[in-house]
Parts: C-alpha cells; structure tokens; sequence
C-alpha cells in the first residue's frame, strides 16, 4: 500500500524508483493476479525482467502491453509525473512546458500528453443523466479578426462562427458532465443524443434555441431566455453546463492556444474528466485513471492520421 500523496514531493516518495510504478500498475490492472492481455483464459508464468508469458499463446507481456504506455521508452516514473501534473492542473499543461518538466522531447511530450487524453474517456462516465439536466451548446475557435490576411475567407468578419467547432454537452446538476464535438447544432443532431444520455424522467433545462422546442414531447423541458437577457427562471438555467464551457475555453486559450478539429474531443474529454472528478482527492484521481488505461493501446501513426 502506497503512502497518500498530495504533492509532487509526495508523489517522488511513493514512488522512488521504477520497480515501485511497476508494482503499483500491476496491482490496479491485475489486482495481484496477472491476466494475459492475449487469451484472458490463460495460464500465465511469471518470468524475469517483470514479464510474463502468456502459455495459450506462448507470447509474451508485462504490465505496460495493451495500455496506452505500451511500445513506449519513457520511463513509467516520468509517466506518473506526467499524469500527476496533467490531472491536477485545473487548465492542464502544454507540450512544451511538459518536455522541459519531465527532460523529453516535445514531441514525445505531445504524444504522451494525448495518450493519457485516450484514458481520460472514462467508462464510469458513460452513464445516463437524471433529475435535473443543463443543456447548451458552445463553439470553439479563433475569431476572423485575429487570422492573418491571406487566412481570411471573402467577406469574412470578427464575428462569424462558421469555420468553427460546436460543441453539445449536457450536465447533470450536482453531476456529471457529458460533452462531444458535433457536425451541426440543428435538431436531427442534437435531439438524437440527448435521447441516448438523458432519462426520459429527467427535467431538461435549456435556453431558447429553436431546436430544443420538441424536447417537450420527451421530457419535461424549462428554458431560460438568453437573448432577453434573462439568465435564471425560478428553477431554470443553464449556469452549470456554462460553467464547464468556461474553464474548457480558458484551458484552450490560456494553455493549449490552438486546437485541431481532428483532436478537439480528446481535449474536450480532458476538461470533462476534470470536471466529473472535481470532487476526488489528488491520489484517488490519479489511480482512477490509471484503472482506465487497459485496452487502449494507440499509436503514433493512428494519432496523426
């Protein structure tokens, strides 16, 4: 059993030396009991060097194969400093200040950083929300003012939401969050996935966004007029899922500065896992995604394709 941690300097004492991170895995993977990633059903032989042979299949593992640490030479010691500093860190950390954190190179800071993104989509959270559920959309993207010249479409202005991103996320009050990147904000996409996240007995709040009208033929549904200026009524409003649209943006303004369309909904599963566990401690956070990182092996050419 670990010592409880709460600080970096913590974190070092816990885990002094690399043996120390690869008994710790292995007792949040296999629980004392190694399982073969190949054939679960398998006897497995314990071998030098923490590595197990797999007598189905006669191949072998360790602790790493099938994780998102897999076919990495980055020390498992620089990985949990790595997921220490990411997870605890309201608004996350660049690639760059990473690298100069854990002495690698910036692009093995960046691939690391979206591994551990990878294990931030966490099945516990893959539930359906109830009571009371916020609603709302968000766009995510630079205005055109700020592009360069020959960057800048015909006619384009500062104002114009067209070349960016939406973002639908629905929150359950004193919950959980559930956000995904979408094509479009019309309602044959919108309504569609708050039928498969939302119980149908749940009270539904949004604002006064034209798709959401049907919703009152699926759940009980209270809205908030936004373009009035009205901001709360009575028990409806939207502030909660608004709050959570705004430590996304500040995280991909103030650190991140620039995200991909390609890679904006692991960003975004970043900042809702942050969210979902804003009431863990530092240790229990950091072992909880741990506990996620089996079967989600992913390589470098599947992150840039």
């Amino acid at each position: 059993m670990i010592p409880e941690f709460q600080s970096i300097f913590d974190l070092l004492k816990a885990f002094p030396t690399e043996q120390h991170c690869i008994d710790h895995l292995e007792q949040l993977r296999w629980n004392g009991k190694p399982v073969s990633p190949f054939d679960e059903t398998s006897t497995v032989y314990k071998c030098a060097n923490n590595k197990y042979k797999c007598k189905n299949t006669g191949k072998y593992f360790n602790v790493r194969t099938g994780t998102i640490f897999d076919n990495t030479k980055i020390p498992l010691q620089k990985w949990f400093l790595a997921l220490y500093v990411f997870s605890s860190h309201k608004k996350g950390i660049s690639s760059h200040q990473l690298a100069k954190d854990i002495s690698v190179t910036q692009k093995s800071a960046w691939f690391l950083l979206h591994r551990l993104r990878y294990a931030f989509d966490h099945p516990d959270f893959k539930v359906a929300l109830g009571n009371i559920v916020e609603v709302d959309e968000t766009f995510i993207g630079g205005q055109a003012k700020n592009k360069h010249s020959n960057k800048k479409s015909k006619n384009e202005r500062g104002g114009t939401i067209h070349e960016k991103q939406p973002v639908f996320g629905m929150k359950e009050r004193d919950g959980i969050v559930i956000a995904q990147v979408v094509d479009d904000r019309k309602k044959e996409t919108l309504l569609p996935i708050i039928a498969d996240n939302i119980k149908p007995d749940a009270i539904v709040m949004t604002d006064e966004y034209t798709a959401y009208r049907d919703l009152e033929f699926s759940h009980t549904h209270l809205t908030v007029n936004h373009g009035a200026k009205q901001y709360v009524n009575h028990m409806a409003h939207t502030n909660g899922i608004e709050n959570f649209w705004s430590h996304l943006k500040r995280g991909i303004d103030g650190i991140y500065h620039w995200v991909s369309k390609e890679h904006l909904q692991s960003y975004v599963d970043e900042f809702t896992l942050r969210m979902n566990t804003r009431n863990f401690g530092t240790q229990k956070r950091f072992d909880f995604i741990l506990s996620s990182i089996s079967g989600k092996k992913l390589t470098y050419n599947e992150l840039i394709n």
